[in-house]
């Protein structure tokens, strides 16, 4: 449990050591789950859901568009704008950008009347920039322009189609 949190610590700190240690160790793919989870529940929780049917809703709508946006990302940065070094598979960019969600735990703040938005918006900032630089480092990229490139655009699609899913929803 010790190294799990030490790893999240230097995660959120940018550590590029760190993101090649997650990505190259198969082992700690549950523990990339894991803060994904943690993140999300802090999230539903620092939102302000506050009964059960809430918070797992809330927290499985997070998890899929987590996925969805690492696969998009996956697709994106490998097939479309890969560099002549990258190599990468699905495993390594998802334990990458799970660590890259370590700041996410810190949402649980967004509790504190008044923070909400501030909290949110700060570790959003926060979740993108390390998310960033798991990218660069999952698929070997020579620098954090291409990677911001491959984030955004997955984003992008990503929120397309969660808003137009949301749209046919309601």
């Amino acid at each position: 449990m010790k190294t799990l949190f030490s790893r999240m610590i230097r995660a959120a700190r940018f550590d590029a050591n760190t993101y090649e240690q997650v990505e190259a160790d198969r082992g700690t793919t549950a523990a990339a789950v894991f803060i994904v989870i943690a993140a999300s529940l802090a999230a539903a929780l620092g939102s302000g859901a506050r009964d059960i049917g809430s918070l797992f809703g809330v927290t499985i709508v997070l998890l899929m568009t987590w996925v969805v946006w690492v696969v998009l990302t996956y697709i994106i940065g490998t097939r479309l704008f890969p560099e002549p070094q990258t190599h990468a598979d699905w495993g390594e960019l998802f334990r990458t950008t799970g660590f890259s969600a370590s700041p996410g735990v810190l949402r649980l703040f967004g509790l504190i009347p008044g923070l909400t938005l501030p909290v949110f918006f700060g570790i959003t900032v926060w979740m993108l920039l390390t998310f960033i630089v798991a990218v660069r480092q999952a698929l070997d990229y020579a620098s954090s322009a291409r990677a911001l490139a491959v984030c955004i655009l997955g984003w992008f699609i990503q929120s397309v189609l969660f808003f137009a899913f949301v749209k046919v929803a309601i």
